[in-house]
């Protein structure tokens, strides 16, 4: 085994693992800068779905639980709750593609149905644990449009790649 081959996996995770927290701690300065809702296209859940096509498990579980962290140290952004459910969520969906992958669904569906049940327990967090004005400000029906279409594009993106494999 050529050492080439031995280091390959370790560098497309560093590059994967660098790019999102660099991608998640200037995001929202880049946001304020050219008042753009970076938010709505879910930058965490991109590079989660990244690193869970292009990295190792292990690796997919260590940027879920850190990059909503990352973010708050960083720029003070997601306040700490907010923080808590975005990292319960992106472990959720960590968890439930794995689950739905080990069990030979589809990866399409697989990803689909991860995005859409970690998203579905977000939001029953935030009823939990946020006012109710809360919740319906972060379920306006254009997040919720632009959040399908992020959905079935990391839906998509996942079963071109895996099926490639």
């Amino acid at each position: 085994m050529s050492e080439q081959t031995i280091f390959h996996p370790l560098r497309r995770e560093i590059i994967i693992d660098s790019a999102a927290l660099a991608f998640i701690g200037l995001a929202p300065a880049f946001a304020h800068f050219a008042s753009l809702p970076i938010y709505m296209i879910e930058p965490m859940r991109l590079m989660l779905v990244l690193a869970l096509i292009h990295t190792n498990r292990m690796n997919a579980w260590i940027l879920a639980a850190i990059l909503p962290v990352f973010s708050f140290l960083v720029s003070g952004h997601p306040e700490p709750l907010k923080m808590l459910v975005i990292t319960t969520e992106l472990l959720a969906n960590t968890g439930l593609f794995l689950l739905l992958i080990r069990r030979g669904v589809i990866p399409f569906v697989s990803m689909f149905l991860a995005i859409g049940m970690s998203k579905v327990l977000c939001y029953l967090l935030y009823m939990l644990f946020f006012p109710w004005s809360f919740v319906v400000a972060e379920a306006q029906a254009g997040f919720l449009m632009i959040q399908g279409a992020v959905t079935i594009l990391l839906a998509s993106y996942t079963a071109f790649i895996l099926m490639k494999r």
